[in-house]
C-alpha cells in the first residue's frame, strides 16, 4: 500500500548508541516541522544508551529489549512485537548495532531505513570509527553519509540519499566522524520532510 502525504508516518527507531542524529529529528518533530511524522517508539538493545533517555525526553515511548540469551531471530521478533503494538509503519535505524534478520526485514520490506556513515557503496560492512579511518587511510578527499533501504544484505539496500563534506589533511578519524555525524542528522531531516517521495511506488 502506497501512503499518501496526508496519512502520517509511524515512525519507529532502532538505537544503540547516545542518539546523537536522533537529537535534532526530535527537536524538529516537537516544533511541528515534520507534519507527517508521529514518532511512536523508540527501542534500544542497550539498556543505558542515550538514545533512550533522548526519547523520553521528548515525550517518545521508549524500550529496552535485553539480547542476553536470544538469538537474532528471537531478539527481532520481540523487536516486532513491540513496533507492531505501536502501529510502527517505518523505522528508523538510528546507530543500531545489530544486523537485522530477514524475517524482521520481510515484516517491513522497503520501509526500513539506515544511515551508514560512508559514501555507499564505499566501506560497506565496516562500523562507526572502522569507516572513518579506513577513509582517510586510503586517502580519499571526500566522505558523506548514505540514507539506503535495508535489505537482507549488510549495507547494499539501494542508496536513497547521500549528504558529502571534504575530508581534510588534518583530519583524524575522530574529526569526521563529528563531520558526518551532522550530516547524517540533516539527510534524516531531509528524508523525513517528505519520506514518500523518496520510497517506491507500490512497495
Amino acid at each position: 500500500m502506497v501512503e499518501t502525504a496526508q496519512k502520517k508516518w509511524k515512525v519507529g527507531v532502532l538505537g544503540s548508541t547516545r542518539g546523537t542524529s536522533l537529537l535534532p529529528l526530535l527537536k524538529a518533530y516537537k516544533q511541528s516541522k515534520l507534519p507527517d511524522i508521529d514518532f511512536r517508539i523508540v527501542v534500544s538493545n542497550r539498556e543505558h544508551s542515550g538514545i533512550l533517555d533522548k526519547a523520553r525526553a521528548y515525550g517518545v515511548a521508549a524500550s529496552h529489549i535485553p539480547v542476553k540469551g536470544a538469538t537474532r531471530e528471537a531478539y527481532d521478533q520481540a523487536v516486532a512485537g513491540e513496533l507492531h503494538k505501536h502501529e510502527v509503519n517505518l523505522i528508523l535505524l538510528v546507530g543500531y548495532m545489530r544486523i537485522v534478520s530477514a524475517q524482521f526485514v520481510a515484516q517491513w520490506r522497503n520501509r526500513i531505513v539506515n544511515i551508514h556513515p560512508s559514501l555507499l557503496p564505499r566501506h560497506k560492512g565496516l562500523m562507526d570509527l572502522q569507516v572513518h579511518q579506513a577513509v582517510i587511510d586510503q586517502g580519499e578527499p571526500e566522505s558523506g553519509c548514505s540514507l539506503h533501504l535495508v535489505t537482507e544484505a549488510v549495507d547494499d539496500g539501494p542508496v536513497i540519499l547521500q549528504l558529502k563534506c571534504d575530508v581534510s589533511a588534518q583530519d583524524d578519524a575522530e574529526s569526521l566522524k563529528a563531520k558526518v555525524q551532522a550530516l547524517e542528522a540533516q539527510a534524516f531531516l531531509k528524508f523525513l520532510e517528505k519520506p514518500q517521495s523518496y520510497l517506491s511506488e507500490g512497495v
